[in-house]
Order: structure tokens, then sequence, then C-alpha cells
């Protein structure tokens, strides 16, 4: 039996039980106050099957290194989930609760990726264009920018809508900023950054860059609302999700006591002012400090299994019951700037690289308490990787993932031929 290996979505990976009835050495005590502490293990959940155990190695060294105490990964392989794993890394000076193969976690911008599909569904059915005014769709005035006029449903998906958080700053970001520009309480709601953001002037002239745009999708989530005449989640969760037989994902609260059920912790070493009220009160970055999950819908609010996105990736691979095959050129259709000097280009909700055969996509996501990464490769595997943590001053690169990944998915020699997505859905 491999080390790495798990027969129950229970209990994954060897007990300590286990671990010393094989005869290995137990872990030293860590010394904590006036109380001995076990030395740091990270314990998994879930299934890892002995032919991927790089796999399990490579999340469990990362997840050491950098000190973050929940993940979670999901491996699929020609269309079939192959590894499910639930992560908590933890020395016992604190709580953490146990992570499962389905424990929800915020997965910020991978959000982005179910806002597209909305809108795609949307086109598909006929009641949205994608060359139409968003100005119009939604009635803005162009008075402050009449340039707002040329900015259509495809360049808020593309990014390229005339937005620039290098320039103007991110709209998603400046809560006590807008509430005192607007002259209103705090907390505010997404029709306060619409006002604010459509009282000033776009940074370009739309079409002609690539400026990434968190705002540009709270404006798809507007859009899906009017056209669809229902709310942005109920859409989502009964046109994208349903169909597909995914059940879990929905949009996440600040406040930890508002937390979904099965849902982790966020860390993060940083604090800030409360965005919920007029009290001034400092906390934790993920729970209300300078940033609250009310107005990210569209653009990062959803919170999801990696076992959900892996399933929900494989809209791209074929025609289904919710995207045709007109629809998945539309996710993958190159915008009119072209490529960027990597050859990649920005979709519809994902980055895109066209190599031999295939057409590989990818994105990652990043909030305050949250790092996520998605991809789907020409190989035929598709994987996420979801943490409770994100890169901090003096942590190492978080951004090394993929390309660990990568290096491990030419080592695997053999695939599992078995299916465990009937345990999870």
């Amino acid at each position: 039996m491999s080390l790495f290996a798990s027969t129950s979505e229970d209990q994954g990976g060897l007990s300590r039980r286990n671990f010393l009835q094989m005869g290995a050495v137990a872990a030293p005590a860590l010394a904590f106050g006036s109380r001995m502490l076990p030395a740091p293990v990270v314990e998994a959940t879930g299934v890892a099957p002995a032919s991927l155990a790089g796999f399990d190695t490579l999340m469990k060294t990362y997840i050491k290194e950098r000190g973050i105490t929940c993940g979670q990964l999901a491996v699929s392989k020609g269309g079939r989930l192959v590894l499910a794993r639930g992560y908590r890394y933890s020395d016992g000076s604190h709580a953490v609760p146990a992570v499962s193969p389905t424990s929800l976690f915020r997965i910020a911008s991978l959000s982005k990726h179910i806002t597209a599909i909305a809108i795609m569904r949307l086109a598909q059915e006929g009641k949205l264009s994608l060359t139409a005014s968003v100005a119009k769709l939604l009635g803005l005035s162009t008075s402050a920018d009449p340039r707002l006029a040329q900015v259509t449903v495809w360049r808020l998906l593309q990014h390229t809508g005339g937005w620039d958080r290098d320039v103007s700053g991110d709209y998603l970001h400046m809560d006590r900023a807008i509430a005192k520009a607007l002259g209103v309480p705090l907390p505010i709601t997404q029709d306060h950054i619409v006002r604010y953001a459509s009282a000033r002037p776009l940074d370009f002239v739309p079409g002609t860059k690539f400026a990434y745009s968190n705002y540009g999708y709270l404006l798809l989530g507007r859009i899906i609302e009017k056209v669809s005449g229902t709310s942005y989640e109920s859409y989502v969760r009964q046109k994208v999700l349903a169909p597909l037989g995914i059940t879990r994902p929905r949009l996440g609260r600040t406040l930890r006591s508002q937390a979904a059920s099965g849902e982790v912790i966020y860390e993060s070493k940083y604090t800030g002012q409360t965005i919920l009220d007029e009290t001034g009160q400092v906390l934790p970055a993920p729970y209300g400090g300078g940033f609250g999950m009310a107005c990210q819908g569209p653009n990062g609010g959803w919170i999801a299994s990696a076992v959900d996105l892996v399933r929900l990736a494989k809209v791209l691979d074929a025609p289904n019951a919710v995207l045709n095959s007109t629809s998945i050129g539309r996710m993958l259709a190159k915008p009119e700037i072209g490529v960027n000097q990597y050859g990649s280009w920005y979709g519809a909700g994902l980055w895109v690289r066209q190599v031999t055969g295939h057409v590989n996509t990818w994105h990652d996501g990043s909030q305050p308490g949250t790092y996520t990464y998605i991809a789907r490769l020409q190989n035929g595997v598709t994987y996420a990787a979801l943490f409770n943590r994100r890169e901090e001053s003096g942590s190492p690169d978080f951004d090394v993932l993929a390309d660990l990944f990568n290096a491990q998915i030419g080592k695997v020699t053999s695939w599992p031929t078995t299916d465990l997505s009937s345990r999870y859905f």
C-alpha cells in the first residue's frame, strides 16, 4: 500500500496509529508554552492513487513551505476524476478544521470563468448580443466619457473595456474611498460602485489594449441579471451548474460567522479598517478588514470545491448541456488586439494558448486569505488547487505552482482508469 493512497474519502493517508503500526518512528513533539505539541504535519483526506503519489507529495511540500493550513486538489484525466484531496496543516497551536475534497473555498477570480459561461449561455439562448453596448444594456450615462458607448459585452469579457486598475485603482477594492466620494455610509453596494465608476473617464480607448478589470466582470453580472430577469446567483446555479450536476458552489459571505457549512477558514497576517460599517474597527483582512465579499459576486465572489471546478472545466471539451460548439468557440476566441508576447490571450474568463492539437486554458485567483489555480492541458489533464492563504510579504513564491504541476504531470507513467466522480456528484 502506498503511503499516499487512500481507500476512503473520510480518512486519507495514514493515521498516526497506522503509521506507528508500520514500524515508523513517531514525529517529535514541540514545546508550546507549558504544553507539548506534535510536530506540524499535513493531514490528507480523500483519494490519491499510488500512481499519482507525486501530486500528493507536491501539495504537502508546497503547503508546508508556505505555512498554508487548508488546501485542496482535484485532478482529472480524459474527463475522469482520478484524484480528490483535502489537506490540513497544523501544529496544534490553534484549531484548524479538517478539510475534505468537498470543503468549500473562496475561489476569487476563478469566478470570472463562471460568469463568462453564464454570458455565453444567454447569448446561446438568443437573449443577448455580445456586440451590444454595455451602456445601452444597463442604462449607463456616457456624459463623463462618450467612449463608454464603445464598451461591448465582448470587451468586458476580454478585459479590453477601457478600465485600468493601475491607473485609476480597482473599484472593487475601494469601498471606503467610494463611500467618502459619494457621501454614503458603509457598506457600499454594487450600485454605488457603478455610480462612482460611471462618473469617471475611462483609462484608454475601448478595444485597444488588455487591462485586467474586476469592474468589467461586475458589469457582466449586472447584465446577466438585467437580461435573465433573475438574480445573478440564481441564473448561474440554474443554467450553468445544475445541468452539470454541480450543486455546492454559491456566493460567499464576508464574516467568518456567516460562513457556509463546510467552508474553510481564511488566513492572513494583515488587518485593516472594516468596510462593513463606520466604526473603524480593525478586522482580519479576509473578514472585512478592507475587503468584503458582498460586491465581488461575478468577479470573485464564489465559493466552491476543487472537484466542482474540475467538473465545470469539462464544458470546454465538447458540446454539452450548457454550451454548444459555437459558445465553446466564443469562450476561446482571440480578442481584437490579438495575442500577447507569450503567444497567449485572454478569452472569456480564462487565459488561452494554442498548442499542437489542443487549446490550453488556465486562470488563477487571489484575495486576502485565498489563492486558487486551475489549468486544462493538452494531455487531457485538468487540475484545480485551492488554498486558504495567498502570497504575502516574506512568504515563498506562490506562482511556482503551475511549473511544479507541469513537471509532475510529465513524470506520471500510468494514469488510473477509474472515475471518482460518483463519490462527489
